[in-house]
């Protein structure tokens, strides 16, 4: 590797890093709120069956996971606007990506609710339960842990998915690669680096995922102890 390569390497890393952490972190954290507000109330709405809203639902996880989510985010950025709905390029991203994840994350919470045992339902609604209490104090804090691995593995792809907002102009990690490539005829080098800092961020978010995990089997091993001690 020649001297040049290595200088350009050394002083584009704060450059490329900083829009890392200044957006491309928190564009990474504010769909994924989104998606897993809107994934959680998607699997409700199938769950507890209710017709018109159930159908909707399943359409709408159809469409989102039937498209790429590159023309999803054309159609938000570029083609909203010819219908009187403009948005700055951040926003757009995170609506896009919120509502992209949002279908996949709604399976991922439907087929955790659905592994909850009947049971657990029909002794709820025996001490005076109502549905809606049931699935809040029942069926979620047991649902929640079996959708963990699956919710945080999302959270990692979009991590990565993010580079994507690039072409919607958004200001993040990749684009930022991508200007100082051009300006310096390096794009071989400088996305090798881009792509060390995306794996360093991914590293981190597996290292808490494990973490977590770790602590939520603590945790649901400590609920059943006390559980078979007041038996």
């Amino acid at each position: 590797m020649s001297e040049r390569i290595i200088e350009i390497l050394v002083s584009s890393f704060t450059q490329i890093l900083i829009p890392g952490i200044k957006v491309t972190i928190p564009l990474t954290l504010a769909s994924f709120a989104l998606s897993f507000l809107l994934g959680m109330v998607l699997a409700i709405v199938q769950v507890a069956n209710i017709r018109g809203l159930k159908w909707f639902a399943r359409f709408y996880i159809w469409v989102f996971r039937g498209t790429p989510l590159l023309v999803q985010l054309f159609i938000i950025f570029f083609g909203l606007p010819r219908l009187g709905i403009i948005l700055d390029a951040f926003p757009a991203a995170v609506l896009a990506f919120g509502m992209n994840l949002g279908a996949y994350n709604a399976e991922v919470f439907r087929s955790a609710i659905v592994a909850i045992p009947q049971g657990q339902t029909e002794a709820a609604q025996m001490i005076g339960l109502n549905y809606p209490q049931t699935l809040v104090r029942v069926v979620l804090p047991q649902a929640f842990p079996i959708a963990f691995p699956s919710l945080f593995n999302n959270l990692i792809s979009l991590l990565k998915d993010t580079s994507l907002a690039s072409s919607i102009t958004v200001i993040e990690l990749f684009t930022t690669a991508q200007q100082i490539a051009a300006r310096t005829y390096e794009p071989f080098a400088l996305y090798c680096e881009a792509a060390v800092i995306y794996l360093a961020f991914s590293t981190l978010l597996t290292w808490l995922q494990t973490w977590l995990e770790k602590k939520l089997v603590w945790k649901t091993k400590e609920k059943y102890l006390v559980a078979e001690e007041q038996a």
